[in-house]
Order: structure tokens, then C-alpha cells, then sequence
């Protein structure tokens, strides 16, 4: 018997293949979905079934290209917004036989329409379920988002109650396996940890610790999420399908003549925050490789073609998976060492670090010409902000940088300073001149006001 979860970095994405009895499925796939037939045939077991939980927002689904791969056939529940072309309908009651596992499908709406989750039963021992894949309804610490449909608000809180009622129901002794775990844009609360129970989370999850449906609606409408424009990318594909991944995951090796001239949309600087700062080529974006999946689908729209610039080639691969796996693969190659690019004689560009005693002086006198920007989320700011600091979001930069004046000189915060830098480069790759960035940022200010 095969019971395995397999995680997508970045996206903090979990799925998982179960076998027995000669067969397997998978709940959730990824696009680059070889990693499930490699294992499944190291155990001897055939790939039957692919189940999706719901039509994910954040991740292109690899149901389709693993269907074809294996000739298994794929589920998803009932009442998506579309038809999901590659997918058979599978309902509440539905029970899907694997050796002798039976996975039993409840009908779990609230973060979609579409939500199912899985019951897992071994035939052997029927009395309980095993274990419970929730898909993006619970999650360890945290439940689903109910922000995709704001027209219907209350109504897909109220059903996301609903639904969970529905889960507790399965029994404190199911092991939960949800779809993310902590980092996914898809919860916010999430715990550091991708094991639990039903009878814990029911009684330390704390949205599950109310009560009232009412008190419960309340509570989901008046949270604040985002969503970036990659979104409707993701959600077109799932239901009609994404392509499969490209054959080879490594970025094309430039030269700098060749980056230079590569017309690339976007020169995107994958190395870490500090190392862009203190020097990187005109033009450039930091989207460092660990942050790729928060903000890649930001900054970076469907079809346009991307250049990456690297200290290593190894940075390369891996931000080329981070991007394939929501689509954004026009990767035209990859440049590595900025430091020898600087050798040649390339014009670098660098964005200063100021300190907590330079803002506070900035901040003391008033100055007309300054704005200390803040980007971190709508919740983190609510919690606690610096006074005479604006706001906008990192991600809405994307857009909203038009409203600044390029002629005034903007100080990027954030948490640490991470996210800081990647708004800094954004701002400097269309021209504005007068930027630095906060290092420590509500931190470093928190440690010197503590």
C-alpha cells in the first residue's frame, strides 16, 4: 500500500498518490507531472484515477497531461464555472475504488463551487475513514478563501461553513490532507507544519472554533486577499486543459550579447534581494527564485517572454519550474554572473539601503519630496503601521506605479525588506531614479521602538 505526498516549492503546493492492490491514483497534480509515474511504477502500480479537488486558481493543473500519459481517468465535482473538458463529473456519494482503498467523494462547496473532497477508507478496517483530502477547503491551522466570487460573498462563506460541518463530521481520527500547506496564497493563517488531524484541527483550527454560521460569514467576508491577474490564466486552463510542460526544464545559455539583445518583455533578475541592490543591469526586475511563485503572476502576463539572470545555473532550473508551473514559460534562456557582466563594462545599476535612524530623520522633518511606501498586505498594515507612511500593495504595483512621480524619492518598506526590493526593482526598471530600500523594514522599526 502507497500512501505519498508529493510538494511543489513555492507554490506550497501538496499532492499526493495513493496504490494498493496494483492500482493508483493521484489527487491534485502538478503540470510537471512525470514524478507520479516514476513512483507509481517503483511500486508496481498502474496510475487509474486522477482526482482534482476543485479548479485550482494558483497552479496549472497536470490532470490532463498525466491522463494522457497513463490513460488514467480524470474526476472533478460538480457545478464548476465551465466545463472542464478533460473530466469526468463525480459527485457527492461517489465511491472510487483503489485495491482496497474506496475513496469516497462529499461535496465540499465554498472556496469554489466545484469543491469535493475525498474520503479515504481501507476496506479492511471499514468502520472510519483513514484520512480526508480537503483540497483547499481545511488546511493545518486555517480554511479556504472565499474571495473568487464578491457578488456572492456571504452566500460561499456561508457554504465554506457548511461544508466544514461536513468534514468534522468524517471524525476526529481522519488525517487530514489538505492541498497547500504554509507560503500558499490560498490561506494566510496556515500552521508551520503539513501534518494533523480532524479532532485537532477541530479543536485548535481557529476558524473552526466558531460556532455561529453568522459569526462565521462575518469573519471570511471581511478578509483580505489578493489576486493576481495570473489567476484567470490558471482558471482558463483548468478547464480547458494546459499543455504539457516543456521537454527540457533549463532556461536556453546566453551570453551577454545575447541577453542584451534578446528583446525579452522582462530582464528578470532571479538573485537574492541584497545581491540585486548592490548591483544589477539596467532593466532588470528582482524576482528572486524563492518568491517567483507569490509574484511572478504579478509582474509578468500570459504570453510575454522573459529573460532570467542568474548566479548559478542551478537558480536557472529551478526558476524555470517555479514558472512553468503557472504557464508563464516563454523563457527565451538564461545569463549567469552579473559580476562578470560588470567586468565587461556593463552599466550596472544599484538601489541604497537606509536605516531605521535615516527614515526617522526623513520622517522627522516632513519632507515634501519623500514618501516612506509601504507594500506589505492590507492585513499586515492594519496590525501596525509607520505614521506618514503610504500604502500599496507589492503586487499592484504592476499597475499602480503609473500614479507615482518618477521625480520623487520613494523609500520601499515591507517586513524585512524582501518584498521591498522586489517593488524597488519594478519602480527602477521604468525609470525612477531616486529609490532606496528600508533593510529590516516594520522589524528593524519594531526592534528600535520595542
Amino acid at each position: 500500500m502507497l500512501l505519498e505526498k508529493i510538494k511543489t516549492p513555492g507554490l506550497s503546493h501538496l499532492s499526493y498518490i495513493v496504490g494498493a492492490g496494483g492500482k493508483a491514483a493521484v489527487i491534485d497534480p502538478r503540470r510537471d507531472c512525470d514524478i507520479y509515474v516514476e513512483k507509481a511504477r517503483a511500486e508496481g502500480l498502474a496510475i487509474t484515477h486522477i482526482f482534482e479537488t476543485h479548479r485550482n486558481e494558483d497552479f496549472v493543473s497536470g490532470a490532463p497531461v498525466l491522463a494522457k500519459l497513463t490513460g488514467a481517468k480524470v474526476f472533478h465535482g460538480p457545478n464548476a464555472d465551465g466545463e472542464v473538458i478533460y473530466a469526468d463529473t463525480t459527485c457527492e456519494g461517489d465511491c472510487h475504488r483503489i485495491g482496497q482503498l474506496e475513496l469516497r467523494v462529499i461535496e465540499t462547496p465554498g472556496h469554489t463551487f466545484d469543491h469535493v473532497a475525498y474520503a479515504l477508507f481501507d476496506t479492511e478496517y471499514p468502520e472510519q475513514a483513514v484520512g480526508v483530502f480537503t483540497g483547499d477547503v481545511l488546511f493545518v491551522g486555517d480554511v479556504g478563501r472565499t474571495d473568487f466570487y464578491p457578488d456572492r460573498k456571504c452566500e460561499v462563506a456561508g457554504l465554506l461553513f457548511d461544508s466544514l460541518q461536513k468534514i468534522c463530521a468524517i471524525g476526529d481520527q481522519a488525517i487530514l490532507y489538505p492541498a497547500h500547506g504554509a507560503g500558499s496564497v490560498c490561506g494566510s493563517g496556515m500552521a508551520d507544519r503539513e501534518f494533523s488531524t480532524i479532532g485537532h484541527e477541530r479543536r485548535n483550527n481557529p476558524l473552526l472554533q466558531i460556532p455561529d454560521r453568522d459569526a462565521f460569514i462575518e469573519r471570511k467576508v471581511n478578509e483580505n486577499h489578493y489576486q493576481p491577474p495570473y489567476f484567470r490564466l490558471m482558471e482558463r486552463l483548468n478547464l480547458e486543459g494546459g499543455d504539457p510542460p516543456p521537454r527540457i526544464m533549463q532556461p536556453q545559455p546566453m551570453s551577454l550579447t545575447e541577453l542584451c539583445g534578446c528583446g525579452a518583455n522582462h530582464l528578470v533578475d532571479i538573485r537574492e534581494p541584497l545581491a540585486y541592490a548592490a548591483g544589477h543591469i539596467w532593466g532588470t526586475i528582482n524576482l528572486p527564485v524563492d518568491m517567483i511563485s507569490a509574484f511572478a503572476g504579478w509582474f509578468i502576463s500570459e504570453g510575454e517572454s522573459v529573460a532570467l539572470i542568474a548566479s548559478t545555473t542551478d537558480e536557472l532550473e529551478k526558476a524555470m519550474e517555479h514558472l512553468v508551473r503557472i504557464a508563464l514559460d516563454h523563457i527565451v534562456g538564461g545569463y549567469v554572473g552579473v559580476v562578470p557582466a560588470a567586468a565587461a563594462g556593463k552599466p550596472m545599476r544599484t538601489i541604497p539601503m537606509v536605516s531605521t535612524d535615516t527614515v526617522e530623520q526623513r520622517l522627522a522633518v516632513g519632507r515634501n519630496d519623500w514618501i516612506l511606501l509601504d507594500v506589505r498586505g492590507a492585513d499586515e498594515r492594519e496590525e501596525t503601521a509607520i505614521e506618514g507612511s503610504q500604502h500599496i500593495y507589492v503586487g499592484q504595483l504592476n499597475e499602480r506605479w503609473k500614479q507615482l512621480d518618477p521625480e520623487r524619492h520613494y523609500t520601499l518598506m515591507c517586513a524585512s525588506g524582501m518584498r521591498a526590493t522586489v517593488a524597488a526593482g519594478w519602480l527602477d526598471a521604468r525609470g525612477f531614479e531616486k529609490l532606496d530600500v528600508y533593510l529590516g523594514s516594520m522589524g528593524a522599526w519594531k526592534a528600535a521602538h520595542s
